[in-house]
């Protein structure tokens, strides 16, 4: 979700105003379905639905994928393999355990796709897919990451209108087409999502546990209703009428975990308050105390390794937000002081902890001393 509100303050200000306006069904349902415009405003900026950037504008090579999901859509995506040998100014070098002759066959480029981590990127509702591309840069050449960077229903030159059920299909499909690849399908798989693309992560997450290692999260949150109050206050008397729910607050403590996670917030974000990502920490963190205390009581209780843990529900107080860094159990949330919603990305440190969190993912073999170079730039 990008800093679209004030774009479409007018337009909501408006639908709310007829509503109350006219006291009638016929107002409340313009309301009712006039929300997808607001929440998934992929004609933003201007232009967003015919120009798309594509990798080999910033000096990467990539493959334009059209995926088909279940509801029949063709959606657009990009994707970056992997090769043994970049000749791009500012790769990193990754040590590699077969010998070659410096040649990359066809085999060994193939189980070097295999041997490195795949990300998946889901972007916010702004924009489109093109629009991140230095954010996978990052990804593809400092960490040597393969990259798969989906559009959703009706974004960029995708078909379709997008909605909450249209975007978790774009999702899954996704990671359908990774899993099933004959070397993709080998790989650790990372889910990146800044905004609406965090609720999306987390629910491909809550679906798929056995194929998602780790989730990386920036500046998400809780659910849309629960949003509505701080980012479009002159919403709230209606903010029952909100269909589209990504509620993230409900499918965290039914996470593994063996999926790791990285929580990234801009301190200053003022499109979602920073209460939300406090909160999801506070359900990430309880997830590990759930399961000590269960094991403690009951062994049996313990979930199993890659088990969700669906009879633990965390007890947990919201009003206690952890400081700006901690870890637990492998997750780490990190807090950017001069972050706001949209360049959070861009602060420093940021990528330094993305770097950081992707190496120390078991079987993941990062470019020897790269780590701290790795948000060097865009």
């Amino acid at each position: 979700m990008s800093s679209f509100f004030p774009s479409f303050e007018s337009f909501a200000k408006g639908t709310a105003a007829t509503a109350a306006g006219l006291g009638t069904l016929a107002g409340i349902g313009l309301l009712y379905y006039g929300q997808n415009y607001l929440i998934y405003p992929s004609a933003f900026p201007q232009g967003s639905r015919e120009q798309v950037p594509v990798p080999s504008e910033f000096g990467l090579p990539y493959t334009d994928l059209t995926l088909t999901t279940p509801d029949g859509v063709k959606i657009k995506a990009f994707l970056l393999t992997q090769r043994r040998h970049l000749e791009i100014h500012g790769a990193a070098e990754i040590p590699w355990s077969l010998e070659d002759d410096g040649d990359e066959t066809h085999l060994i480029s193939r189980q070097f796709v295999a041997s490195r981590p795949t990300v998946i990127m889901f972007h916010g509702n702004g924009g489109n897919h093109g629009h991140r591309i230095p954010l996978a840069r990052i990804f593809y050449l400092k960490m040597r990451c393969n990259v798969l960077m989906p559009s959703y229903h009706g974004y960029g030159l995708s078909e379709g209108t997008p909605s909450e059920k249209g975007l978790q299909m774009d999702a899954q499909t996704a990671l359908d087409y990774v899993l099933q690849d004959e070397m993709l399908g080998k790989t650790t798989v990372i889910i990146y999502g800044q905004s609406i693309g965090g609720a999306v992560a987390i629910d491909l997450a809550s679906k798929n546990p056995h194929a998602i290692s780790a989730l990386i999260l920036e500046n998400t949150f809780t659910s849309l209703p629960r949003l509505i109050p701080t980012a479009m206050p002159f919403l709230s008397p209606v903010a029952f009428l909100c269909h589209q729910k990504w509620e993230s607050y409900l499918k965290v403590p039914t996470l593994p975990t063996r999926i790791r996670a990285l929580l990234l917030g801009g301190v200053h974000d003022e499109v979602v308050p920073r209460t939300h990502m406090h909160d999801l920490w506070a359900l990430f963190r309880a997830r590990f105390a759930a399961g000590r205390t269960a094991a403690a009581h009951d062994p049996t209780k313990a979930s199993a390794p890659g088990e969700p843990d669906k009879d633990l529900a965390p007890a947990v107080s919201m009003d206690d937000p952890p400081p700006l860094s901690e870890n637990a159990g492998g997750d780490r949330f990190v807090e950017f002081g001069a972050g706001t919603h949209n360049d959070t990305c861009v602060q420093p440190g940021y990528w330094q902890a993305v770097a950081e969190f992707v190496g120390s993912l078991e079987g993941v073999n990062m470019p020897v001393g790269r780590a701290r170079r790795a948000g060097s730039g865009l």
